[in-house]
């Protein structure tokens, strides 16, 4: 039986940085967690771009698929949808959630939020949580930002997102690229309140 009761949405839009959707779903299922994962259009392209993978479209062996990236075979609970599916359980208010999370999160995703803009279910997903005034968390992986990103991004913070940039720490002594992702990766959970990512957390001076 599964420990946590209500499923976790993670997000998945075009930015480059797939890894930090990766290692999340990793440390999601191995801690037992349901997730609800949608994956937009655009990061299709990404994952053909940054590992020359194709990931399939098709729901369950779009599950397998995540499943072989994260390196978990069967612990949690894992539903995959259709990018376009906008009448999937996700997309209404009364589908109880924790949260969501979109990681990484494009500045064009940003921008629709922004404006209450929803073209497909990730848009229409995130949506919903700011309707129902649930847990809604972005992790941006893009630089510079431009002024435009800047308002956007502000415009969500105000109105209750959590804006977790792509940004490592260093006061770890990372010794690997999985280390420096996992820093944001658990930072970005902590804004949701799951802590299942083994860091070494800031301790002060000692």
């Amino acid at each position: 039986m599964l420990s946590n009761t209500k499923p976790l949405i993670l997000g998945i839009s075009g930015a480059s940085g797939l890894i930090y959707a990766v290692r999340a779903l990793k440390f999601l299922l191995a801690a037992d967690y349901e997730i609800e994962l949608v994956a937009s259009k655009s990061s299709y392209m990404v994952w053909l771009a940054e590992q020359n993978i194709r990931m399939p479209p098709e729901p369950l062996q779009q599950e397998q698929f995540w499943r072989e990236q994260a390196g978990v075979a069967q612990a949690g609970k894992l539903h995959c949808h259709p990018w376009g599916d906008v009448g999937a359980n996700i997309a209404s208010g009364s589908f109880r959630t924790l949260g969501m999370i979109i990681m990484p999160c494009s500045m064009s995703t940003v921008a629709k939020l922004a404006i209450g803009s929803s073209s497909d279910l990730l848009e229409r997903a995130a949506d919903v949580q700011l309707k129902e005034g649930r847990k809604l968390v972005i992790v941006p992986r893009e630089t510079p930002f431009s002024l435009i990103h800047l308002r956007n991004l502000t415009a969500l913070a105000e109105a209750g997102v959590r804006v977790v940039p792509a940004i490592p720490a260093w006061y770890h002594q990372p010794q690997t690229i999985e280390d420096l992702v996992d820093f944001v990766v658990a930072r970005a959970l902590d804004q949701l309140e799951i802590d299942c990512i083994p860091i070494q957390r800031w301790q002060g001076h000692r």
